[in-house]
This record gives C-alpha cells, structure tokens and sequence, in this order.
C-alpha cells in the first residue's frame, strides 16, 4: 500500500552540493554548538590545508573560500528557505582561517587561543561585527560577518604572540 504522505525530497543536484558544502557535511547539524564544531574542524584542517601555503597562497586560499562559500551559503539559504540558517558553518571555517593568516608556524597553544578568540568574537559580535552582517546580500552576508570576527581575533592573537 502506498504511503499516504509520501516524504518530500531534500535538496538534489547542486542545491544537495551547496548545502553539503556550506555545512561541512554533518558538521553543521549538530545539535549543539554547530558554529564551535565548524570552527574546531577549521583549526583541525588548518595545520594541513592553510599554514602550509605561502602568505599570498593564503590570501588566495581565503579569497576563493570566501566567494565558494558565499555561493553555496546563498544557495544553502534557498534550499532551506531560512536566512542565516545556523548549520551552515563554512562561514566559520574562513573567519577561523583569516585568524591565522599572517602565521605560518603556530604552535597548539597559539591555535587554540585564535580557536578561542575567533569564537569570541563571532559570538560577541562587537561593532562592526554584527553590523556586518547587513553589509552584503544573501551567502555572502553569512560570510562578511566571521571575516571582521576573523580580523579582530587575528589582530588579538598578534597581540598575544607579541605577549607571549
């Protein structure tokens, strides 16, 4: 017997690709914290996907993250028909990146101290942060925010390094 109400599809095709691609997979969906988790496999990824690159390889890396990921967030926005929805978190991933774009050697201490500085500030949000976010339209006003998140809490780690 058929079902009566048959289950909707979820996104296909590019929608499914974007989503996937703006919530890191499962990343995102977790069920608490998915900003913290996405931030956290940033920095897991970072030792072998951002630092090894040169400084300008860096700025180019962060560049095409910050318009794929707006791309795909924007897109990510539709498919769930909710604005800034909270699973996606490649946001997260660049302004945790843009922490640590001047250092090409971080020692564990330093990257969680930026790991601990990226999430303050994104979740804070002190000026301009949250003003931010009206800046830019779509995918790439979820992006805007965690890239002036990003700054101070690479200004801050500078700041601490310089300290310590």
């Amino acid at each position: 017997m058929p079902d009566a109400f048959p289950e909707q599809p979820g996104p296909q095709g590019l929608d499914a690709l974007c989503l996937s691609f703006s919530t890191l997979g499962h990343v995102g969906r977790m069920p608490k914290g998915p900003g913290t988790a996405g931030s956290l496999v940033a920095v897991l990824l970072a030792p072998v996907l951002f630092l090894p690159l040169s400084p300008g390889g860096r700025l180019l890396a962060a560049a095409a993250l910050f318009v794929a990921g707006g791309l795909a967030a924007g897109r990510a926005e539709k498919a769930l028909g909710r604005k800034d929805p909270g699973c996606v978190v490649i946001d997260e991933v660049l302004g945790q990146w843009l922490t640590f774009l001047p250092f090409s050697d971080l020692p564990l201490w330093q990257m969680l101290v930026g790991f601990g500085l990226f999430r303050l500030f994104d979740i804070a949000k002190p000026w301009p942060v949250r003003r931010s976010e009206t800046w830019l339209r779509g995918g790439f006003g979820i992006m805007i925010d965690d890239v002036v998140a990003g700054a101070y809490a690479c200004a801050a780690l500078a700041a601490v390094r310089l300290w310590a």
